[in-house]
């Protein structure tokens, strides 16, 4: 399994060539909206406004943004509505795709998102269609280089593990370790009592099944993500594409 999504991959390339700040943090100010409109504005009761606020830390967002979107969200400026979407896809090679956002015009986004597919040998599908080949699960990914020097690469693991964790993913020197989502802030939490440093913390689609894609279909895939997550409204790209 591989716990990336890949808008995470495109955001974190982008916070390191410091590319488009703008519409990664407004794309995080809906995240937050959202988050805040469904449990509040008290980060210690709202786990979804938890999980916004440590993302958009970890792209760089300011605090000023953060603490301005969370008050927008209360009712203390205009009035915005936005609602959650998600759609079922193909692309290049038949890859399984769903694309999940945040739009205050779910029609205009509608036809954003396929016209982007038709453009890159992609096609949406029925809704449910393809959402059955993945798995909800919590996300927790550490790299090895940022841990501790008493800390081992080979231990990392075990302690996943032994921290509740239900399996891992090696890819580089970062793992992904995945739990059932009503165990990710257990698990986060014995993990940084063993003293692990945690690079993110998420809920993901997960793919059940990968699948291996010859060198120009892969290339295809990927101008395929770079599009769709140029879309202001587009939060999360998840395929079961082998990395």
């Amino acid at each position: 399994m591989s716990g990336h999504s890949h808008a995470k991959t495109i955001k974190h390339q982008k916070e390191l060539t410091d590319k488009k700040r703008g519409q990664i943090f407004s794309k995080m100010a809906r995240v937050i909206l959202v988050a805040v409109k469904k449990g509040g504005t008290d980060p210690d009761t709202n786990s979804q406004l938890r999980l916004a606020i440590e993302t958009a830390k970890k792209v760089n967002m300011p605090k000023e943004n953060v603490e301005r979107a969370i008050k927008r969200a209360a009712g203390e400026g205009a009035e915005e509505s936005f609602e959650e979407i998600s759609f079922d896809a193909y692309g290049p090679g038949g890859i399984a795709l769903i694309i999940e956002g945040i739009t205050d015009n779910k029609n205009r986004t509608l036809g954003e998102i396929k016209q982007i597919l038709n453009q890159h040998n992609g096609k949406l599908a029925s809704e449910g269609s393809v959402k059955w080949l993945f798995n909800k699960l919590g996300v927790i990914i550490i790299n090895s280089r940022e841990q501790a020097s008493e800390i081992k690469k080979e231990d990392l693991e075990l302690k996943a593990i032994e921290a509740g964790a239900d399996d891992t993913y090696w890819h580089d020197d970062s793992l992904d370790i995945y739990m059932k989502p009503e165990d990710l802030e257990k698990v986060k939490k014995n993990l940084e009592e063993k003293g692990i440093k945690i690079d993110s913390t998420s809920l993901d689609l997960v793919a059940k099944e990968e699948i291996t894609l010859g060198g120009g279909e892969k290339a295809a895939c990927e101008k395929l993500f770079d599009a769709l997550d140029e879309n202001d409204s587009v939060q999360e790209i998840y395929s079961n594409l082998k990395e």
